[in-house]
């Protein structure tokens, strides 16, 4: 069960003191994976995800049944400065598209087969603009962690978290250059695709925000100044799957500045967590880096909307029935040299 977020420091407390995966299944599923009817190491990675997988779901023959896909909607303030180059109201647009079904995150979660639902977060009250002012107060940063919080299934066995909110790639890119410094330009990319001179004024947005509010070293305190409500929820979801053991696909640069803010809270909140694929956002691989998360795929998309992480689920899931599905050599009969 998890505990109710009174305060942030019930949110801080609850991810530093989080389970880690269950050893026992971990080396169950290692040792498992030496008897199966293949050369050793020849699944690669597929073999390091499976027993990755196993460890967090607590089972050495573990299945994945019932994957849910979660996409939060916000609207920022700081679109005023000019960052976007389409306007807020496709926000409230995009929002009804996936309620009918009509993205390509529909698509990709139906394929994968997960469940997918949808947050949106006071479409009609955008975040303060944070050149100017925090973009959230302590309780609106509250309220979307907490929408995050509850809106996992317990049920689920993996996690893929989503976004939609024009404008958000520029909160994402200034959370980055607050969290790990260096300039402005070298996290800021062109999002939805804003010309030169569209990328030089967003640019000069991330260096003002960052300068107005980058002092702090609090990963939940550079998320409210400088984040949006939907970029909190996706914390809020991915700290809740941390305390569940639920699998984390982390997805694209928006996604990935939400899961950064955890890490910097607790180094070990992301052990639950793997990088779906690494989007066509410039600075998106260097943070992968930092992160030590190497992406399973890169596509070149840069979509959003958690449909890079939807696509690597199947990757998941082969290997996770690989792993248990497969064979030994002493069921199969088969002579391991």
């Amino acid at each position: 069960m998890l505990p109710e977020l009174i305060d942030l420091d019930t949110f801080r407390d609850a991810l530093r003191n989080a389970p880690g995966p269950d050893e026992a299944a971990r080396q169950g599923a290692a040792e498992r994976n030496g008897q199966l009817t293949k050369p050793p190491g020849a699944l690669g990675r597929l073999e390091d995800l499976a027993i990755w997988y196993a460890g967090w779901r607590g089972d050495a023959r573990p299945r994945i049944e019932a994957p849910q896909v979660i996409v939060f909607a916000g609207n920022h303030g700081v679109t005023a400065q000019g960052v976007s180059a389409f306007p807020s109201e496709v926000t409230v647009q995009m929002v009804m598209n996936f309620e009918h079904g009509g993205a390509a995150i529909n698509q990709l979660a139906k394929a994968a087969g997960a469940r997918m639902n949808v947050h949106a977060l006071d479409l009609d009250q955008p975040t303060a603009d944070f050149t100017k002012a925090p973009a959230m107060s302590e309780d609106e940063l509250l309220a979307a962690l907490q929408t995050g919080w509850n809106a996992v299934d317990p049920g689920a066995d993996l996690l893929v978290v989503g976004e939609m909110g024009i404008g958000n790639t520029t909160p994402a890119a200034a959370i980055a250059c607050a969290l790990f410094g260096g300039d402005a330009a070298d996290w800021t990319g062109r999002g939805t695709g804003v010309d030169d001179a569209g990328l030089a004024n967003k640019t000069r947005v991330v260096a003002e925000g960052v300068a107005l509010h980058g002092g702090s070293d609090d990963g939940l305190d550079i998320l409210r100044c400088l984040g949006g409500r939907e970029i909190a929820a996706m914390a809020g979801a991915i700290a809740a799957a941390r305390l569940l053991r639920i699998p984390v696909i982390l997805d694209g640069f928006i996604c990935t500045a939400a899961a950064a803010c955890l890490n910097r809270l607790d180094p070990c909140a992301l052990d639950h967590a793997v990088a779906g694929h690494q989007s066509a956002e410039g600075a998106h691989a260097d943070m992968l880096s930092r992160l030590g998360k190497e992406p399973l795929l890169t596509l070149g998309l840069r979509l959003g909307e958690g449909s890079g992480a939807a696509l690597a689920i199947n990757i998941l899931k082969s290997a996770v029935a690989c792993h248990s599905g497969m064979a030994t050599f002493a069921e199969a009969g088969v002579s391991d040299g």
